[in-house]
């Protein structure tokens, strides 16, 4: 079985789930298709990858004959983000009866009611809902995309759920002690989407109550020396320490150290790949229920502690809950690295893909995993218009 994974270019992200593919086994024959170079603001980011480091990788601004061939003939295809640019190739082989998957995060992130345009439902229409009886599926990189989707009537009865899978099963961190100071990690570009001002005003409020923590800022972005400035206004200097960006396994490394990861992203975070690689590590997560990966992952007061639509309060109580039971630090750490080592991992979302389209080869009725990748991707309504509309006018 040949299956061929066409999107922008080979990153981090992407990488261990090619790779379970690529190494799966000699029945299934696995490329991935990189459509254009890596924009160098990645680059810039540590995201930096040579394709030719990874024998399953090809080039299409290289080679446009072999990627054509694999992208219309194999016997699964799968689209990721190609940017359009080999949009003529991606339909003709959705139109085409063959087995074929797009990977999506949220079309109206920023608000459901963009679907009543009527050149946007055009494009739509072009894009998606024209192969709503084609044998194609959604696999839906986020909890909220399902909804999405299902606004337009597309791909009815055949979105699953899928996400990123950064971190594999054996890289999983289990054994940890909670000492002092706790220690709590933030990771992400410092831009307004992903509120790092929540980790400040956090810390302020710790200090304040007299915990012995320290945290750890990690990233860059626009918003650095706003934080600069509110670290030194708040007096928190000795808790609070910007790291500054660091490349993915550094990160990793802070992820480990920590105790606790805060995620504060709002509803334009399409994901969150910080998360899976904060469970994988141990980390007791709490996080925003509004990026896509949060539903998919966390189950509330479970592995860890979720909280609604922005509310900085219901965020900073969250964590007080930790503070008040440090046995809830060790006991959600351990079931958020069994969530990633047993079923958010790329070996297993390998296994459940090959599993699905053997089936589907065989002529057999599709068969969706019971839970985690592969499984039936529920309607899950994000934050309502008005809720949408607030942050949109805070932003502005």
């Amino acid at each position: 079985m040949v299956v061929t994974f066409v999107s922008n270019y080979i990153n981090h992200h992407q990488i261990p789930f090619c790779k379970e593919m690529a190494e799966y086994g000699p029945d299934v024959e696995f490329h991935f298709i990189q459509t254009m170079p890596m924009e160098q603001k990645r680059i810039d980011m540590g995201w930096a990858v040579d394709p030719g480091s990874y024998s399953f990788v090809s080039v299409y601004y290289e080679d446009k004959k072999t990627c054509e061939d694999l992208i219309l003939n194999s016997d699964v295809t799968i689209f990721g983000w190609s940017e359009g640019l080999v949009k003529e190739l991606e339909e003709k082989r959705l139109s085409s009866g063959k087995l074929s998957f797009r990977v999506s995060e949220r079309i109206y992130r920023e608000g459901q009611w963009k679907m009543i345009s009527p050149k946007g439902l055009i494009n739509k229409y072009k894009e998606h809902i024209r192969y709503r009886k084609k044998p194609v599926y959604l696999l839906c990189a986020g909890a909220y995309v399902a909804s999405d989707f299902k606004l337009i009537g597309s791909y009815p009865g055949k979105m699953l759920k899928w996400g990123y899978f950064p971190v594999g099963a054996s890289e999983v961190k289990t054994e940890r002690k909670v000492g002092y100071p706790i220690k709590i990690c933030w990771a992400g570009r410092l831009i307004d989407l992903k509120h790092p001002e929540f980790a400040v005003n956090l810390a302020e409020k710790l200090k304040g109550l007299g915990y012995d923590f320290r945290m750890d800022i990690i990233g860059d972005g626009e918003l650095k020396k706003d934080l600069e400035r509110s670290i030194t206004e708040k007096g928190i200097e000795d808790k609070v320490t910007l790291t500054g960006g660091k490349k993915p396994e550094e990160v990793l490394d802070y992820m480990k150290a920590a105790d606790i990861f805060i995620f504060t992203s709002n509803y334009l975070e399409g994901w969150g790949a910080v998360v899976n690689e904060a469970m994988s590590c141990g980390c007791a997560v709490v996080a925003s229920n509004e990026a896509g990966a949060v539903p998919f992952l966390i189950e509330d007061g479970v592995n860890g502690y979720t909280y609604s639509n922005g509310d900085y309060f219901d965020f900073s109580n969250k964590v007080l809950l930790l503070f008040e039971d440090r046995d809830k630090i060790l006991e959600f750490g351990e079931k958020a690295a069994e969530t990633i080592g047993k079923l958010w991992n790329p070996k297993h979302a390998a296994a459940e893909l090959i599993r699905f389209c053997r089936g589907y080869k065989d002529g057999k009725e599709p068969a969706f995993s019971a839970k985690g990748p592969m499984s039936a991707a529920r309607i899950i309504k994000p934050a309502g218009f008005l809720r949408t509309m607030q942050e949109k006018n805070r932003l502005e």
